[in-house]
């Protein structure tokens, strides 16, 4: 069986912990490969090289760096159905899906590509007599990201492209679920130039990640997962002094008003709801229905859902794939069955489907919850799969209320042709990310991702500007150049004259 092993200073390392993991192809159940866990002592290997390759890359000049960037984001785009064919045998989603993941991390490697314009310092002259100050920004150091199984192509990419652009050096702990795409990546900075040692990927489980967050030489982490683990690896890499970025998980909210176009509704719904099978932090998983649209919005929605073709990644018919494990599975269903005992009116079951031939797989239909109160369980918890619930509010005002009342802040969408509603919403709600007419507002490039609330721990959003201030640190330098008349003792504090 193949193994998927580290990379480590520039080059593949095999495991040496004789401790591994599975890896399924979760449209058949069975498994594909198997990936080594990393020991401490190899997370220690893995961060020795970074440092060592920071000395030098550090202190690299920009145009060395974005010269790498250049190659590395041709080599991306040469390799994106690899990538993309990677993603869906380890993920299950669909082949086209695949492809936008790696089309969206591609944003970030060229934004990376043009650091230089966004780390130019600043420059104040003759603050005083012969004083002028400068404030530039510098790297941190050695970098972790610890990256989730749903997204195993572009959150990597979210991170290491800035992080190195700045002159880091960087370990990658992607998913044990999904890990090939995350080396092949790897193995593609290597062959556009990226030195021995500024990229590493650890593969593993627990014992490699509270490594890393407790390793003395690292200087930052960067998470992305479900809101406990971001608690989690918030507060851990924080006691030892990192800086972190941990952005958690979500229960993004569509509010659909009574004048909003009902037909680009209801296909915003099922885009953004079942849209690779719902495992998505910007998943919509609420509708939030006011007045008398949820009946026509809810027959719509259903007429739409009844159409979609579930089926493996691979074939170019599938809409949707397979759920990641069987296990999560199981745990979709059983918010399904949850909700129907609680109350709510279950529209849609995709529980119990299966697909003809691929009977072990890891499937799941689309299900739609009518009916869905604060208190269900369906409404409180993060679902992560195709599960869709309708909560009915009487006015704009309560379905403002009831987003801002959950404790998730990711991302949040509302649908209406009346733009004095949109722009009271858009100020309004308490959210990260807001969509106007648009279901996942996904930030391009060159603006930032990130929540509010329990949907990010740490003071930074991830990629864009926020991201490059995280992974570098502000220094002020104040400069005189006396002339001979200069001099002299005074203790007092200095005052500009």
């Amino acid at each position: 069986m193949q193994t998927v092993n580290h990379w480590i200073g520039g080059k593949p390392v095999e495991g040496t912990s004789e401790r591994f993991g599975p890896v399924y192809d979760p449209a058949t159940g069975a498994q594909a490969k198997r990936v080594a866990f990393a020991s401490v002592e190899e997370v220690d290997a893995a961060v020795v090289a970074a440092k060592v390759a920071f000395a030098d890359w550090g202190s690299s000049s920009l145009a060395k760096r974005t010269a790498v960037l250049f190659r590395y984001r041709e080599l991306v785009d040469a390799h994106r159905e690899e990538l993309a064919a990677l993603i869906t045998a380890e993920h299950g989603k669909v082949h086209s899906d695949a492809l936008g993941e790696v089309a969206r991390g591609l944003e970030i490697i060229e934004l990376a590509c043009g650091i230089p314009q966004h780390l130019k310092g600043e420059l104040s002259t003759q603050v005083s007599t012969r004083v002028d100050v400068a404030a530039l920004r510098q790297p941190v150091g050695v970098v972790a990201g610890i990256t989730p199984f749903n997204f195993p192509a572009m959150v990597p990419l979210w991170m290491f492209p800035l992080a190195v652009a700045c002159g880091n050096t960087f370990v990658l702990k992607p998913s044990e679920k999904v890990p090939s795409a995350a080396l092949r990546l790897a193995e593609l900075a290597a062959e556009a130039g990226l030195p021995e040692g500024v990229l590493n990927v650890v593969n593993g489980d627990k014992v490699a990640v509270d490594r890393l967050l407790t390793h003395p030489g690292i200087a930052a982490v960067s998470f992305v997962g479900s809101t406990p683990i971001a608690r989690h690896v918030h507060a851990t890499a924080g006691a030892h002094g990192k800086r972190v970025q941990a952005l958690g998980g979500a229960k993004n909210h569509m509010v659909v008003l009574p004048d909003a176009d009902l037909d680009l509704a209801a296909d915003a719904a099922i885009n953004a709801a079942y849209g690779s099978a719902g495992e998505r932090c910007m998943a919509i998983s609420v509708v939030v229905a006011v007045g008398e649209t949820a009946d026509p919005l809810i027959e719509k929605i259903t007429e739409r859902a009844n159409a979609l073709r579930i089926g493996p990644g691979a074939d170019p018919t599938s809409e949707m794939g397979p759920l990641i494990t069987r296990e999560h599975r199981d745990k979709v269903a059983s918010y399904v069955h949850g909700a129907a005992a609680q109350g709510a009116r279950v529209v849609l079951d995709g529980t119990g489907y299966t697909v003809d031939g691929y009977e072990d797989g890891h499937w799941i239909g689309v299900s739609l919850l009518d009916g869905v109160t604060p208190e269900m369980d369906a409404y409180r918890d993060e679902i992560f799969g195709p599960v869709l619930s309708v909560v009915r509010v009487d006015s704009y005002e309560e379905g403002i209320a009831l987003v801002n009342a959950s404790p998730w802040g990711n991302g949040s969408a509302i649908f209406t042709r009346d733009g004095g509603a949109a722009r009271r919403f858009q100020l309004e709600v308490e959210a990260g990310m807001v969509g106007v007419n648009v279901p996942i507002p996904v930030p391009v490039g060159y603006h930032s991702f990130g929540g509010w609330k329990d949907s990010l721990f740490g003071d930074h959003h991830i990629y864009g500007p926020e991201g490059i201030r995280f992974y570098t640190r502000g220094k002020v330098v104040t400069t005189r150049w006396p002339d001979p008349a200069d001099g002299g003792i005074n203790l007092g504090f200095p005052r500009n004259h």
